[in-house]
């Protein structure tokens, strides 16, 4: 270890955020979050205090490394009080990818700490132009989810006779060089601020760009566990997160709502009764799936092995499902309180629009459920999956 590895190492932990305090009190400022369409940067910065960004940093820059499924489970927890605030905090995950930077430029990132607030737009990728400084960016992106917040940002660029293997670069650069153009207007996970990024005439150094998916340039285990089947799965648990907390308030509200039509508490009736039952059990049953899944690659990893491509499938696929199961869980929820949950701002029409939208991500749709079908019948693999 070198004497800047042992600096970083040293340095004293970051205050300790109380967790039970700040999902409190984000659940309370949910629908601050979704007016002004970005979560308030003093969340952020508890978000940062809570471990959100170091978790998956490897010890060596000062991070926590957790496991992935702790990992998941602090965003699950997080989601089960907003969903929104869990999407933005599961790009805590982006160290995992970040691990493909070289190692000088790592620790540069880190020489402050652990802490990096990242985020990003992948799509669509924009040419850029190789100069002897190193890559001249320009352009405009999709879903900066959290970019509001962040300290870096990365934008998926293309290369001519790049070497990538078919893998997308990302040129990483401090936030400031990035132009924010407000224009999410959704119906779900408003408050993820996943505004355009715009990038004009950036000059990225080439040790500050990486391959997206591509090998880390540095050895721990959480640098070697699947990072694309780990960017499905922290969005995924936010859906499995929001689907928790719809089933927490048709329960709290069954015992209590008395119908203006004189009939029986929603605990009292019977379809009630059956509903929360299935959907108690396709929730935990997805959730256990889901968790395996994330196990049972960890020890893979663990023992210095290499995922195959069918354990990153059921990785993926457990992923999607879980992401499936929440959407379904949380319409289930709110199909039982009728009239009462739609209204704009009740907590079940925010959680039925938030789990909509997790389910229709990219690495998480239906699409997604076909190509892990492929590589489970034994036929090869689409770009880009597993």
């Amino acid at each position: 270890m070198n004497d800047l590895a042992s600096v970083i190492h040293l340095k004293p932990a970051a205050p300790i955020e109380d967790f039970d305090a700040l999902t409190a009190d984000i659940r309370a400022r949910r629908g601050e979050f979704t007016a002004q369409q970005h979560v308030s940067q003093d969340i952020i910065a508890r978000l940062r205090k809570a471990g959100i960004y170091r978790a998956m940093v490897a010890k060596m820059f000062g991070g926590d490394e957790k496991s992935p499924a702790e990992f998941c489970r602090m965003i699950e927890r997080i989601a089960q009080a907003d969903g929104s605030t869990g999407w933005v905090a599961s790009f805590g995950a982006a160290a995992t990818y970040l691990a493909a930077l070289p190692e000088p430029t790592l620790r540069k990132l880190y020489a402050n700490g652990p802490d990096e607030v990242f985020a990003g737009g992948l799509f669509p990728l924009q040419p850029a132009k190789r100069t002897p400084e190193g890559f001249l960016v320009n352009g405009t992106w999709k879903f900066g989810s959290g970019s509001m917040g962040a300290s870096l940002i990365g934008v998926g660029i293309s290369v001519e006779g790049d070497a990538s293997g078919g893998l997308p670069r990302v040129a990483v650069m401090p936030a400031e060089q990035v132009e924010i153009r407000p224009n999410w207007d959704v119906i779900g996970l408003e408050g993820t601020g996943s505004h355009d990024l715009v990038v004009k005439d950036v000059i990225v150094p080439e040790e500050w760009t990486l391959i997206r998916g591509g090998a880390a340039s540095v050895d721990a285990d959480i640098y070697r566990y699947p990072s694309l089947g780990l960017a499905a799965q922290v969005l995924a648990v936010v859906g499995l997160g929001v689907a928790r907390g719809a089933l927490d308030e048709v329960i709290e509200m069954a015992g209590g709502r008395v119908s203006i039509t004189g009939a029986p508490k929603l605990a009292d009736r019977g379809y009630v009764q059956v509903a929360i039952a299935k959907a108690e059990a396709n929730l935990r049953a997805a959730r256990a799936f889901f968790y395996d899944a994330t196990e049972e690659t960890w020890r893979i990893v663990r023992a210095g092995d290499k995922p195959s491509v069918e354990a990153t499938t059921v990785l993926r696929l457990a992923a999607s499902h879980a992401a499936k199961t929440g959407a379904d869980v949380t319409r289930m929820a709110t199909e039982l309180t009728g009239t009462t949950s739609i209204y704009n701002g009740h907590p079940l029409a925010r959680a039925l629009t938030d789990s909509f939208v997790v389910a229709q991500h990219a690495f998480l749709n239906e699409g997604t459920m076909q190509s892990a079908g492929r590589v489970l019948l034994g036929l090869p693999s689409v770009p880009g999956y597993p």
